[in-house]
């Protein structure tokens, strides 16, 4: 499901350019979803569904990934996959919000940058964390300067387009009527998809992937998200 916010007109008039965000690590602090969400997941998944699992059986169901191993798993307990994929992502995706909404994490100290950029371009979060963790820190952090807002879904055809696909990248495209524009994100991935949605991409540089080295080239690499000012140029347009 895609979410359209309101934001004043900015929807409503084709463009040349936006600027889309990933959001952890770039808007909201933290590599991401802490591994314990997943394990606990699957020990609710697991108990509803009155099954043990142990050692190496477990060790593939509980991590994020829709693999070989997490499948092979699943035949060895006579379960579906992708049934029992969806129903501990459901369960990761309430627990990861419980535990925002309890402060474990908090938005980066230069996301005001967003809202000054979304008075001159539209602006989208594109993330690869569930769509309902997605939603959650958009309405509880207040950030209403996006335009257009999705995570991915859940369930296996979710994880499979985690970017580097660019499917999400795609649909924030047509969803905000442009054309092209900028991607901001803080892994090879995010460069690669921006690369295949036929967008710039601008690499944040953070403490936790400063000494990162990157296997592909970002168009601009910035320290911060008010360096985004001279990325997109003067009146919205990205300079050459």
């Amino acid at each position: 499901m895609t979410t359209i916010h309101d934001a004043d007109d900015r929807t409503d008039r084709p463009t040349d350019g936006v600027v889309l965000f990933d959001m952890d690590g770039v808007v909201l602090d933290g590599w991401g979803t802490d591994d314990a969400v997943h394990s606990r997941a699957l020990d609710d998944v697991l108990e509803e569904r009155d099954l043990r699992v142990t050692g190496d059986l477990r060790r593939p169901l509980e991590t994020h990934a829709y693999d070989d191993d997490f499948r092979g798993a699943c035949e060895e307990l006579g379960v579906d996959p992708a049934d029992l994929f969806r129903a501990r992502e459901e369960r990761s995706a309430k627990r990861s919000v419980a535990r925002l909404a309890a402060g474990t994490r908090r938005l980066c100290p230069d996301v005001d940058a967003v809202g000054e950029l979304a008075e001159r371009v539209p602006v989208g979060l594109v993330s690869n964390n569930y769509h309902p963790t997605v939603e959650f820190v958009v309405d509880h952090f207040r950030l209403d300067a996006f335009a257009f807002v999705r995570g991915r879904d859940l369930g296996p055809e979710g994880f499979r387009r985690r970017k580097p696909d660019p499917h999400y990248l795609n649909e924030a495209l047509d969803a905000l009527d442009a054309t092209g524009g900028v991607y901001v994100g803080d892994r090879a991935t995010d460069v690669l998809a921006a690369e295949r949605a036929g967008l710039d991409s601008a690499f944040l540089r953070r403490e936790h992937n400063a000494a990162r080295d990157l296997d592909v080239d970002p168009t601009h690499e910035i320290e911060s998200l008010h360096d985004l000012t001279d990325v997109i140029g003067p009146l919205g347009t990205t300079p050459d």
